[in-house]
């Protein structure tokens, strides 16, 4: 059946290449030959033109179909010492095909009165001999059954049709549907991806920002600390000439005044012993360490930043590595700067390739040993060897002390600080603390 099924009346129209099609409306409309639609006058759509189409002409096709099926077997049923009738079947078949169940029925109809009457004796009777009853019964029923077969088959191929038609819309309607949302889905990407970028562009341009802002601190503070020491050693000073100047001189007032000058001018000294002593060789702030406690605090830290960029964070530590004494926050600021270098090396190394591995063991009795790998361009043999100088950086954007201040802090707990290459690719970074001062319960 067509899908442009409406409550305008129904027809069977013969001119159309499928004849019989249910579901067109009348009204206005009517298929032609090559599958467009004309207007219909309003005669042509009228009670008796739509007579017409329901029953005069899939009944008169019937007949007609009956009557061509009769000629030649009327012609030739002296060649036959029994009744061929298979032109009706087929003639039958062709009305329930083409007009529908009601056509067909009609076509057994004449038939079998044509067959009666014509072909089963006695002729020119509709009645049936006895001997002749067993083959006029099978015939009907034949007859019968070739209508409902063509009629079912019919309505069969008219339905799959329906469901084809049905089919296609749906497909249409659904991969329409599926392009826009992929067109959604891919706008909405684009639009996280873009948030994404402006995301990391800001927490670096904050990143930058919290360094000035803590360089401006510092500086400030030393500034501060500074200023008020000398200030009053220029103070004492000027003081200290008028006391001299004075006829006779003060000597008390001048030696107070001195004493104070010595007094400013020692604690200035030890403002500015305490800024050295961030870059000296020297442990001010001391403490019971666990440094597998230490890493797998930076790996926490470390971590979303690295599924951002694929790499995979192993880490491979001694359970019974001992603790030891020293300052939490500077190692600490070792092993992030070992990292932080190890995932920029892997920037450009494929997705695959791309492991941070961390491992911790008890060296020697006496120290033990932590190693930072990657997998990223590797170390050269010149670039090992200038590595740790100061100011000396393979970044575009670095300045070169993140590894000379590492290898300071290092060193000023005892220990040593190198790097080398990797065997299978990238490079290594050591170092060793000692276990002198380890903790007994450790």
């Amino acid at each position: 059946m067509s899908s442009k099924a409406n409550s305008a009346p129904w027809r069977f129209d013969f001119h159309a290449p499928h004849y019989l099609r249910v579901g067109v409306p009348t009204a206005g409309l009517r298929p032609t030959r090559n599958g467009t639609e004309q207007g219909t006058s309003p005669q042509e759509s009228g009670p008796f033109s739509r007579l017409g189409r329901a029953v005069i002409r899939p009944y008169g096709t019937a007949v007609v179909l009956v009557a061509l099926a009769f000629a030649p077997t009327f012609a030739s049923r002296h060649y036959f010492s029994y009744p061929v009738l298979f032109l009706f079947f087929a003639a039958v078949m062709a009305s329930a095909w083409l007009g529908g169940t009601g056509a067909g029925l009609f076509a057994v109809f004449l038939s079998t009165l044509l067959a009666d009457y014509f072909f089963f004796p006695p002729f020119h009777s509709f009645s049936v001999s006895a001997t002749n009853a067993s083959y006029f019964g099978a015939f009907v029923i034949c007859a019968l059954v070739a209508s409902w077969v063509s009629a079912s088959k019919r309505k069969a191929e008219e339905a799959l049709r329906e469901a084809r038609d049905h089919l296609e819309q749906k497909v249409t309607q659904r991969t329409a549907e599926l392009e826009k949302s992929n067109t959604d889905l891919r706008r909405t990407m684009s639009e996280h991806d873009e948030s994404q970028q402006a995301l990391r562009q800001t927490q670096t341009e904050l990143a930058h920002l919290s360094r000035a802002l803590t360089m401006g601190e510092l500086t400030s503070s030393i500034a501060h600390e500074i200023n008020q020491p000398l200030t009053a050693v220029v103070a004492h000073s000027h003081a200290c000439l008028e006391w001299l100047s004075v006829d006779p001189p003060d000597i008390g007032k001048a030696r107070q005044t001195i004493n104070s000058i010595l007094r400013d001018g020692t604690r200035a000294g030890r403002v500015l012993s305490r800024i050295r002593a961030l870059f000296s060789k020297q442990v001010h702030a001391s403490d019971w360490i666990d440094m597998n406690e230490v890493i797998l605090e930076l790996t926490v830290f470390f971590r979303d930043d690295a599924m951002w960029q694929q790499m995979a964070i192993r880490t491979d530590l001694s359970p019974s590595l001992p603790r030891l004494k020293g300052d939490r926050v500077q190692l600490q600021q070792v092993v992030l700067n070992l990292m932080k270098n190890a995932m920029d090396a892997m920037q450009t190394t494929p997705a695959g390739w791309k492991e941070l591995v961390i491992r911790s063991k008890q060296h020697t009795r006496s120290e033990l040993i932590i190693s930072v790998e990657d997998s990223g361009v590797g170390l050269s043999p010149q670039v090992a060897d200038k590595i740790f100088d100061p100011f000396f950086t393979t970044k575009s954007e670095g300045i070169g002390m993140g590894l000379s201040i590492s290898r300071s802090i290092i060193e000023a707990h005892h220990g040593r600080l190198w790097a080398s290459a990797r065997p299978s690719g990238g490079a290594v970074f050591q170092f060793t603390l000692p276990l002198s001062g380890q903790d007994e319960n450790g």
